[in-house]
């Protein structure tokens, strides 16, 4: 498929199935690997933009900065999930979520608007 359509067709490759065929691989990969780590998601969109925003385009900053902040956020994520709902607790997931979603939003509008 790499090579084109039709020298695929001529090594006698099923198009349709094999998409097929990848497209649930990849969705039931992304599900296990969301069910094994949790919805933290959000920090692996979010960080880098907040990154991009304290140091600026440089790639050599961006790595090191994302590196520290990420585990920060994520604490505060839990500490926070730990002290709003006392004496029981948010799952960090939830937190990241509730307060990523927001602010990774507010990222992409700013940005999508400052190229417009």
């Amino acid at each position: 498929m790499e090579l084109g359509d039709d020298t695929a067709r001529a090594l006698g490759a099923h198009l349709n199935r094999t998409r097929v065929v990848a497209m649930v691989a990849v969705t039931l990969m992304c599900g296990a690997a969301t069910a094994a780590c949790g919805p933290i998601v959000f920090l692996g969109l979010m960080v880098p933009y907040l990154v991009r925003a304290l140091t600026g385009p440089d790639m050599r900053w961006i790595l090191p900065y994302a590196a520290v902040l990420s585990p920060v956020l994520l604490l505060g994520a839990d500490v926070i999930g730990r002290v709003v709902t006392r004496p029981a607790e948010l799952q960090v997931g939830i937190m990241t979520a509730l307060l990523g979603g927001p602010v990774f939003i507010h990222l992409v509008r700013r940005k999508r608007m400052a190229r417009l």
